[in-house]
């Protein structure tokens, strides 16, 4: 029983990881985003993580991986923010990092 609530309790923990493949079309992508020029324009603020294990939750923190297989989510970039369904904003610091709207929250859950 232990071993079933400690599965349970790690699938959760990992399930909200923030793991990105960028593909190269979007018909294969989860999610189109757009980078927009300021922090103001942004959905969410990014910052890029240098581990894996620094991904956690549904904050801004990702870490980008080297095969689609290893992501939590597959993006594509796209070149006009009207095609975007999340606008980002990479930031230097983490903790600049998170959600400017939270309305578009649900789209990395």
């Amino acid at each position: 029983m232990k071993k079933l609530v400690l599965i349970f309790f790690l699938s959760a923990f990992y399930s909200n990881a923030q793991t990105l493949f960028s593909v190269d079309y979007k018909s294969q992508a989860d999610i189109s985003l757009y980078v927009v020029d300021y922090k103001s324009q942004a959905d969410l603020l990014v910052y890029k993580v240098d581990y894996k294990s620094q991904a956690k939750g549904n904050e801004g923190l990702w870490y980008f991986v080297d095969y689609k297989s290893q992501a939590d989510f597959n993006i594509y970039f796209v070149d006009y923010k009207s095609q975007a369904d999340l606008k980002i904003f990479f930031v230097d610091y983490k903790s600049q990092a998170g959600w400017q709207s939270k309305e578009k929250k649900h789209l990395l859950y």
